[in-house]
This record gives structure tokens, C-alpha cells and sequence, in this order.
């Protein structure tokens, strides 16, 4: 398999004895997301310095997505040329004893030298829960988000199905995104409720910044009965950030993972069906 990379570093010969993938889960509340920063806690960090410690030399990562700050992983996915040989136990189990609770590795292995957590992945997966009565959560505060209004889950649902497939998500991303295109592929939006627990599954090609959050807000708009399930298209077709409803609570989402061609060889979490 050849995989053709945005990036010239990615081309380049690694000189390191082996490329090795890691699935990572963590709890994001404490931190200000996954990429390393100079002003605060970062799951990279984190990460990096544990994986230094086993390695005894530096090492670095890259990701399948980065996550913001607050929001949580199942699985995310990182890889990093190994500076020595360690075996995937060690990688493992000794990356853990380095880590914060809050973080922890699930497992290691070696994968090709031209695998890419991010430019391989062929999809991800989020979860948004929601806790939807009069009074505040309590046990799942950190995982959960909350909205004390009754909400029309069939409208949302309604209004949810205007995003699949490819569109312009320029209404849906914060003005600070990145991403060189606002194109965008939804290949499942889905919404539940169980009890007083909403929760919405959505699985696109790739993600924009807050896009999921900011899709929550705008469904929740048309739950509250605010707008009707059509607005959501309209708000699509706008291509205006403005437009759209606020930026969800980050403590209600969830990185479930990416998604991976089974050729990589990695584990059924995170392949491709």
C-alpha cells in the first residue's frame, strides 16, 4: 500500500528502528486539549514525556484528531518513530507507570514505516451526551453536558438530517479553524435518548473546529422549539458562523476514535467496518 502524505516531512526515510502505534483513552477535563502548549496542561505532553522516560530519548507524536480542552478520548490513535527497540509490552506498560490517572495507553504495536495516525485514518467518530432535565447532573459532570429545558428529540432528529453527506460546514466551524477547506463528509448523524440521557453518534471523513460541538447547539435550537427542523439547512446553505446556534459545553463530548483500512493491521476498534 502507498500513502501519499500533505505534509514533506511524512516522506521523508525514518532513520528510527521501527514505527510504532498507540491507542490512547484519557479524561480531558483537567487538560486544555490534546496539542502541547506553553500555557497549560496538555495530553501531548503528557504523553511525550512518559514515552521519553521508556525510550530514555526524546520522542514525538502525532494524532488521528486533536481534541479540545475538556473533551475526552475512548481511543485516540498516535504514532511515533521509536529512537530504540522496546517491545510492545514495554511500550505499554511502561508508557502507564509515566502517566497521569487520567490518561492511560490500551495498546502498542508496530505498524508499517508510511502508517499515519492522521493522514491514514479514513474516518472518526463522536459522541455527545447530554443530560436533559430540570435538575444539574452530578456523577457524570465531567462527562456529560446538561440542559434543564424539555427538548423534541424527533425535531432534532429531523433537523440532524439535513447535515449528512457533503457539504459546506462554514457555518459550523469557529472563525479561528485552520482547516484549508470547510468541505466536509457526514457519513452517520445519529440521536437517542435514553431515560433523561440524550446522546448524538456522528462519524464524518474529518472534523472541523468545534464542529460537532457547534452542531449540537444548533439541534439544540431546534429542540428548545426555537427554530424549526428546516433552520438547520438554512444555517447550513449560509456558510456564515454567525447563523448558527452556540458552541455546545466541551464536558459532553467524546473522541470515540478514527477509522483505519483493515491493511494497517491494527486493532477492530478501529478499523473500518
Amino acid at each position: 500500500m502507498t500513502t501519499v502524505f500533505s505534509s514533506p516531512q511524512t516522506l521523508a526515510p525514518s532513520p528510527y528502528p521501527m514505527r510504532i502505534a498507540l491507542g490512547l483513552e484519557y479524561d480531558g477535563t483537567n487538560f486544555h486539549g490534546w496539542q502541547r502548549q506553553s500555557n497549560g496542561a496538555a495530553v501531548q505532553t503528557e504523553l511525550e514525556a512518559a514515552l521519553s522516560y521508556v525510550a530514555d530519548a526524546p520522542v514525538v507524536v502525532q494524532c488521528a484528531g486533536r481534541t479540545d480542552a475538556g473533551v475526552h478520548a475512548d481511543c485516540q490513535v498516535v504514532h511515533f518513530d521509536a529512537p530504540v527497540m522496546r517491545s510492545p509490552r514495554a511500550w505499554l506498560f511502561g508508557t502507564n507507570t509515566q502517566l497521569p490517572r487520567s490518561i492511560a495507553v490500551r495498546w502498542a504495536q508496530p505498524v508499517a514505516g508510511d502508517f499515519h495516525a492522521r493522514f491514514s485514518a479514513r474516518a472518526r467518530r463522536y459522541v455527545y451526551t447530554l443530560i436533559n432535565r430540570p435538575s444539574r447532573p452530578g456523577r457524570l459532570r465531567r462527562f456529560a453536558a446538561w440542559e434543564g429545558r424539555p427538548l423534541d428529540l424527533g425535531a432534532m432528529q429531523q433537523g440532524a438530517v439535513h447535515l449528512l453527506g457533503e457539504h459546506d460546514f462554514t457555518s459550523f466551524r469557529t472563525v479561528a479553524c485552520q482547516a484549508r477547506s470547510p468541505v466536509r463528509t457526514v457519513h452517520l448523524l445519529g440521536l437517542r435518548r435514553e431515560g433523561d440521557q440524550i446522546s448524538m453518534e456522528i462519524e464524518a471523513n474529518a472534523f472541523l473546529h468545534h464542529m460537532v460541538r457547534t452542531i449540537i447547539g444548533s439541534l439544540l435550537v431546534v429542540g428548545r422549539g426555537e427554530q424549526s427542523p428546516d433552520w438547520i439547512a438554512e444555517v447550513l446553505a449560509a456558510r456564515d458562523r454567525g447563523q448558527a446556534g452556540v458552541t455546545a459545553a466541551a464536558a459532553g463530548l467524546l473522541f470515540v476514535g478514527p477509522r483505519y483500512p483493515r491493511e494497517w493491521g491494527l486493532p477492530d476498534e478501529v478499523c473500518l467496518p
